[in-house]
């Protein structure tokens, strides 16, 4: 049977975590879906897997659920397929951030800094500048272990450990970004979305972040102009640009996953 994996994260405000958490948790569990949900004030990631009956049971529970009230009704979804369940059991979490950064004045939900698509930084790279003739640096947002599993072509990699150091890291670089179009980018989303937002503070003004990270550019685009897998932290370890787990997967997860890497988006 095939498991269908979803991951999943929207900044939306969200308070009653406790309420949200114990519902959440009875009904992934009645569906009989593993993985990983997080809940913080400033929204939700999760990372689950089941049957296709499970999975799709559940995005209409976030979508539709009165709980909800509505706040997940445009929520995205990135999907794979796998032959075997990649999560032991089912969590759903409480975090102060779902991401974290500890940088409280980046606040997603209350704007996003702008994002390029898969197939629009496919015709960027396919011509080595974006559409005004700019220059394009990629910014890998994800720790340095991630990084070593495969990235795009000539992307820029500050070897963080965790993604609270990235702050510091791009503004110790911020004059080699000038006057170039920077698309900062992750496995799913979500550290590029607040990346994008703080570079933009710092008075970057060309920057971009990877609607959907490498995942859904994997799924539009296929792996044009990236070299490796992408690395996931589940049982899977990477998944290919076909978004099948990896073939000769030598890459073990970590034994202790730095600082706030563990179901990183």
């Amino acid at each position: 049977m095939n498991v269908v994996n979803l991951a999943a994260y929207q900044f939306v405000s969200l308070s009653d975590l406790a309420g949200l958490q114990s519902a959440l948790l009875a009904r992934c569990t009645d569906l009989g879906l593993r993985g990983t949900i997080l809940l913080a004030p400033e929204g939700l990631n999760l990372f689950i897997a089941g049957s296709r009956e499970a999975t799709d049971a559940l995005v209409g529970y976030l979508r539709t659920g009165p709980i909800f009230e509505g706040r997940f009704a445009m929520l995205q979804f990135k999907e794979s397929v796998s032959q075997a369940q990649p999560f032991k059991r089912m969590r759903v979490k409480l975090k102060k951030e779902i991401i974290t950064m500890n940088s409280p004045t980046i606040r997603p939900e209350a704007g996003r800094a702008p994002a390029v698509d898969a197939l629009t930084l496919k015709r960027w790279l396919d011509h080595g500048q974006d559409d005004n003739g700019r220059p394009v640096v990629l910014l890998d947002t994800r720790n340095a272990f991630e990084v070593d599993v495969g990235t795009f072509d000539g992307a820029l990699d500050y070897r963080i450990d965790k993604f609270s150091e990235f702050p510091a890291a791009v503004a110790e670089h911020r004059d080699d970004l000038n006057d170039k179009t920077i698309v900062s980018f992750c496995t799913g989303g979500i550290r590029c979305e607040k990346a994008a937002i703080h570079m933009h503070n710092l008075g970057l003004d060309h920057v971009y972040q990877l609607e959907g990270g490498i995942l859904k550019y994997f799924e539009e685009v296929g792996g044009a102009h990236y070299h490796g897998d992408c690395f996931v932290f589940d049982e899977r370890t990477a998944l290919d640009p076909a978004l099948k787990p990896a073939a000769a997967n030598n890459t073990p997860a970590p034994m202790h996953p730095p600082g706030d890497a563990t179901h990183s988006a």
